[in-house]
């Protein structure tokens, strides 16, 4: 790569500077963890350099009018990631400058932001039954896997049994994240019935060196298995911790797991208000009681309300502080990371617009919405719904086992104007509803897969 105009470390005098005062040879040593097989190797194919911003514009806009949204056609994509109804004062709320500008600052220059996160992480604690919630982190990923690295540290074991359904790239992040410390032992599912195969847990368990059992609620089969009391006992019965991650829209109907004895819950908060966007809008929580062994092993910010230097007054700041790496920096348990503050006052105001009331409303239609989905689907002939006796929220498992696969259905469905679900297998595709879907447009989704697969 040659001299670039606006990047001062292209210039090869500095480059080799900083690389001296790293102590490494090559930019390349900096990509070693990098395997082999997913590096590009070679330069990008680059267009040609727009020399206006009237021409990047034009250019840019002309690429994004390409681009057909969930929102612009008949989708049943989820598998993480939901469309939802977002009220209008979400979006008022949060589009307002002084949260939206606003990415860092301290209680004394930012106190409506401040006690904007309190109020979330409030709402969120009443919705989970617990005590302490985070500040967001990134996304739900991250929030599984510092939940994870949490236990181990409170328990010192090694081993992290995750004992139901969890998405690929889940799991990929959660390996390369506590890679360093932890060794993580898949228990594979009942293959018949998508649900957590105790025996499995027991014998895994029996070994020994357990830090915590995982499990989540719906899991990514969109199952809520009936056995999460069970890997709770079995997990406290071998002194580890239970995990537990969960959907929080669905917390209207389905029990939290802190009802069924989860130590530490885990999520994703874009169900809650946040609009679908190419993939991001995420936020990432933890929740705990508010027990010290848990509170101090936290690596994210948490808000709460804090003394001021005058006596008796009281504002809203930064509770223990000086566990987090801000204050320890390299000596810091995990570092604070990006956090997703702005996410999180969105899931606050619609928490709070929804109320218990709403909350209850949402989570009973789209478990009503989902389980007539998965009755509708399975009365297409060449169309299987196999784990479909297990309950379900918003998303399942649909199976193809004709001659067309998962993929080429969903792109037949594109040319009726419809996203299919996300691909699993070469039979298999996640579908998801919510409580945007009618049941006129399932029955559409059923009636054009009937004509397909037949």
């Amino acid at each position: 790569m040659g001299v670039h105009p606006y990047i001062p470390n292209s210039v090869p005098a500095v480059k080799a500077e900083m690389l001296a005062a790293v102590g490494a040879a090559d930019v390349a040593e900096f990509y070693a963890d990098v395997p082999e097989s997913i590096r590009l190797g070679r330069p990008l194919d680059m267009p040609p350099p727009l020399r206006s911003e009237a021409a990047l514009v034009r250019h840019v806009g002309g690429l994004l009018a390409r681009n057909t949204g969930t929102g612009d056609a008949l989708s049943f994509l989820g598998a993480g990631c939901y469309r939802h109804h977002v009220p209008a004062v979400v979006d008022e709320v949060v589009n307002r400058s002084e949260f939206l500008t606003a990415y860092a600052g301290e209680p004394y220059e930012d106190h409506g932001r401040f006690q904007a996160l309190w109020e979330y992480q409030s709402l969120m604690g009443e919705l989970l039954e617990m005590d302490v919630v985070n500040v967001p982190v990134y996304d739900g990923y991250q929030a599984s896997a510092t939940a994870l690295r949490m236990a181990g540290r409170i328990t010192g074991a090694r081993r992290l049994l995750l004992v139901t359904a969890v998405a690929a790239d889940k799991l990929s992040k959660i390996e390369d994240y506590v890679r360093p410390v932890h060794d993580v032992v898949v228990v594979p599912v009942d293959a018949s019935t998508g649900l957590a195969d105790l025996a499995a847990v027991r014998a895994e368990l029996a070994a020994g060196d357990v830090a915590a059992v995982y499990a989540e609620a719906p899991s990514a089969s969109g199952i809520i298995d009936p056995a999460l009391t069970s890997l709770a006992d079995l997990a406290h019965g071998a002194g580890a911790l239970f995990v537990a991650g969960c959907n929080p829209i669905s917390l209207g109907v389905v029990a939290p797991p802190a009802a069924y004895g989860a130590d530490i819950v885990c999520g994703d908060i874009q169900p809650l208000g946040i609009h679908m966007a190419y993939g991001g809008l995420n936020g990432g929580f933890i929740a705990t009681r508010d027990e010290e062994r848990f509170v101090a092993e936290f690596p994210s910010r948490l808000f709460g309300l804090a003394p001021t230097r005058v006596e008796g007054e009281y504002g809203f700041g930064d509770v223990a502080y000086d566990r987090t790496s801000f204050a320890l920096r390299e000596e810091g348990k995990e570092w604070v990371g990006t956090a997703a503050a702005l996410n999180g006052i969105t899931a606050g105001v619609y928490l709070a617009l929804m109320g218990p009331q709403g909350m209850r409303e949402v989570g009973e239609t789209i478990m009503a919405n989902t389980r007539y989905a998965l009755d509708r689907l399975a009365a297409v002939p060449g169309v299987e719904t196999p784990y479909a006796a297990a309950p379900h929220f918003a998303d399942f498992t649909v199976r193809f086992p004709g001659s067309r696969t998962s993929a080429e259905v969903n792109d037949a469905l594109l040319e009726h104007g419809i996203f299919g679900g996300a691909v699993l297998s070469r039979t298999d595709a996640l579908y998801c509803v919510t409580e945007v879907h009618t049941r006129d447009e399932i029955d559409r989704l059923a009636d054009i897969l009937q004509e397909m697969v037949n």
